[in-house]
């Protein structure tokens, strides 16, 4: 009798879960999918793609809503505080889920604890790109140039604390360089003054990178990744010459209030999933600089999040950044 109460009672529970889903749908009401930065980035386009696909999928309207402020913080602690039901969702990346619990004095949420994983969508590779210039066609050329002119080199970053500038930290005590770190307001004055020669190079996204890159304006040395990038097949990874487990990049995640019901994210899941599987949408995404996450089921996530909450700790504190 008593095993027979803990089914029924876990088939009311799925039953009960499985109601709020449908009335959700039925009532119209929409998901809200919270970007934690501003329109027009890589995130903002990436979300708006995906939300198109998953109104079909999800029989729901996706709205798409911009929340930016503290580096993703302002979106992300929205979301943390919203209704465990399903109906709002955040669209993380590395910043919120990762870094900023390291970088940020003070932060209202914990990204392992306040979130239910969804989805690990993939990641956004950065590259190392120089200004041409430099007399460096590799990354072991820039080392030994780099050890040869000790303080010379300068490198550019979208702010104090963002990967671009932990890329260079990172680099620096991996391979043993000193180069200076430059912060701007932002990848597009950054990337401004490396291509006018005012900075020596930047770690900065491919997909920014890919116009300056062909047109010759910037110099590509490696692909920061653990594997190398769709975008640029033929360059080389950064550890594959030399800085051995150098790997750098954004990572894209959907997450849900804590206490969603674990019925409700396995729906979620399977919709996010159906919606990568949709050719248009793979195709947009994969132009887009996207690299699809190997497993992106919702333990995978979790875990992954917690070896980059360690990793990015270490980093942060040898940069010494530390924000308000």
């Amino acid at each position: 009798m008593k095993i027979a109460s803990i089914v029924l009672s876990g088939l009311l529970c799925i039953v009960t879960h499985a109601s709020v889903l449908a009335q959700g749908a039925a009532s119209g009401k929409p998901v809200t999918l919270v970007v934690p930065f501003a329109p027009g980035g890589p995130t903002d386009a990436m979300a708006r793609s995906i939300a198109h696909e998953l109104k079909d999928i999800l029989g729901q309207t996706v709205i798409v809503d911009n929340r930016a402020g503290a580096g993703g913080n302002i979106g992300a602690d929205f979301v943390a505080r919203a209704p465990a039901d399903g109906q709002t969702l955040l669209f993380g990346t590395s910043g919120p889920l990762a870094i900023n619990a390291s970088l940020y004095k003070k932060i209202s949420y914990d990204p392992l604890r306040s979130f239910a994983p969804i989805i690990n969508l993939g990641y956004l590779p950065n590259v190392l790109v120089v200004h041409p210039s430099l007399p460096a066609k590799n990354v072991k050329e820039l080392i030994t140039y780099a050890k040869a002119n000790p303080g010379k080199l300068t490198y550019a970053s979208s702010g104090n604390g963002a990967s671009s500038h932990l890329a260079g930290v990172m680099f620096n005590k991996m391979a043993g360089t000193d180069f200076v770190h430059v912060p701007y307001k932002g990848t597009g004055p950054a990337l401004n003054d490396l291509i006018a020669g005012h900075v020596s190079m930047a770690f900065t996204d491919v997909l920014t990178a890919l116009p300056f890159i062909k047109t010759g304006k910037l110099r590509v040395l490696g692909v920061t990744t653990a594997e190398p990038s769709r975008a640029l097949p033929d360059v080389p990874t950064v550890a594959e010459q030399g800085v051995k487990g150098f790997d750098v990049s954004v990572f894209f995640g959907i997450v849900a209030p804590a206490g969603t019901p674990p019925d409700v994210v396995t729906h979620l899941h399977r919709a996010f999933a159906a919606a990568l599987k949709r050719p248009e949408l793979a195709k947009s995404l994969e132009k887009q600089g996207l690299e699809m996450a190997a497993k992106n089921d919702p333990e995978s996530l979790h875990a992954f999040m917690t070896s980059e909450v360690s990793r990015w700790k270490e980093v942060v504190k040898t940069s010494g950044a530390q924000l308000d």
